[in-house]
């Protein structure tokens, strides 16, 4: 591997431990406060199981720029200021209402179930292990939000209501997901990872059918979008000031 393809990895890497850092975090702020005891009990799972993809992520990432996989992802997690953070804004927005929350997940999932599937064919091995293992939780995901879009859409006006309120916050966001990375498609024509153009097909064309399934309008997507990932909203500096503030208090203290 090249020391260009070598750095689009390390980049593409990043950004996919970011998505998982943060929308794990903002999953993880509904702990104790979901709906049903029993909801409550799986959303936080699903957090907790967002934070392990992104330590396969961060671990990848640090092997393959030669640091150690054990204690550089706190560094990169606890004392990067936001505009170094690659993940969407799509996961950075405030966790909103339960509805909010839910689609969220939802579209994520969906978009991640694809990607892993394709990584899985990685030229790059490390990587494509590390999805197979990743890919049997994110099935779960998958149909667990699946399940909540379909009942929160068909299910009373309020819900309906809230539902639709979300869709269209977060549609606009989507495309900020596939935008793709610097050197990206160098990293398709070598088949390490997928071209996010036709995984953005995909995935709108499951989402699409599921949305509409569900009793929902789907808006048309802005022309010439300003969400990316590297330009950040003021949420994602205040996820990050209350998840780094101890360890930037005691940046010489071992956990």
């Amino acid at each position: 591997m090249d020391s260009e393809l070598r750095q689009a990895l390390a980049l593409k890497l990043l950004a996919m431990a970011d998505d998982e850092l943060v929308l794990g975090h903002r999953n993880s702020e509904w702990t104790g406060h979901g709906p049903i005891l029993e909801e409550d009990i799986a959303f936080t799972n699903i957090a907790l199981d967002e934070l392990g993809h992104a330590g396969l992520w961060y671990g990848l990432h640090a092997e393959l720029i030669g640091e150690d996989r054990e204690t550089y992802p706190d560094r990169l997690i606890y004392f990067r200021p936001p505009e170094e953070f690659h993940n969407a804004p799509l996961v950075e927005r405030s966790r909103g209402d339960w509805a909010f929350s839910m689609l969220r997940q939802y579209l994520f999932d969906a978009a991640e179930s694809i990607h892993l599937a394709a990584l899985r064919a990685s030229a790059y091995q490390p990587l494509a292990d590390a999805a197979a293992k990743a890919q049997r939780e994110e099935l779960y995901h998958l149909r667990h939000t699946f399940a909540w879009v379909r009942r929160l859409g068909l299910g009373t006006e309020e819900s309906h209501r809230r539902m639709q309120a979300a869709l269209d916050a977060l549609w606009p966001l989507v495309p900020g997901y596939f935008d793709p990375l610097p050197d990206e498609a160098r990293l398709a024509d070598a088949a390490i990872s997928p071209d996010p153009n036709r995984l953005r097909e995909q995935w709108e064309a499951q989402v699409r059918a599921v949305l509409k399934e569900s009793g929902l309008s789907v808006p048309i997507f802005p022309a010439g979008h300003t969400f990316s990932r590297f330009k950040h909203t003021s949420d994602l500096t205040a996820l990050l000031a209350d998840l780094q503030q101890v360890a930037r208090m005691y940046p010489d203290a071992r956990w």
